[in-house]
């Protein structure tokens, strides 16, 4: 039986997956991004706004992820997401991220335009 903790255990381990997002002509776009999970299963993971998925997620903030793919194991991840904002969830979610990469905080901070999104 799968269960959230075995999925949660699955993707914890993994540092990348493919984020698939739809344009404003309504055609697929994919990107591979690096990934955190929470123990909520809230997907985190960084890009900048001139970036095609940022685009698309203000569009259609519906998005599928595929996560793994060695062993040919995967799973595929269907949620909403959402630009993290400046409260403390936002903040503890970045921490998740930065936890896995730890030069996330520094392109943070130097990177213009730099977001943080989450799916769930």
């Amino acid at each position: 039986m799968i269960t959230k903790e075995l999925i949660y255990q699955f993707i914890v381990k993994q540092k990348l997956g493919v984020v698939s997002t739809v344009n404003s002509d309504n055609k697929p776009e994919a990107s591979v991004v690096g990934i955190a999970v929470s123990d909520r299963l809230e997907i985190i993971f960084d890009t900048i706004k001139v970036s095609r998925k940022y685009q698309n997620i203000l569009l259609n903030p519906n998005v599928a992820l595929v996560i793994g793919w060695d062993e040919e194991i995967t799973v595929q991840y269907e949620g909403i997401a959402e630009v993290l904002g400046n409260d403390n969830e936002a903040d503890g979610l970045r921490e998740i991220y930065y936890k896995k990469y730890p030069d996330g905080r520094e392109r943070a901070a130097t990177w213009p335009g730099l977001v943080h999104i989450k799916v769930a």
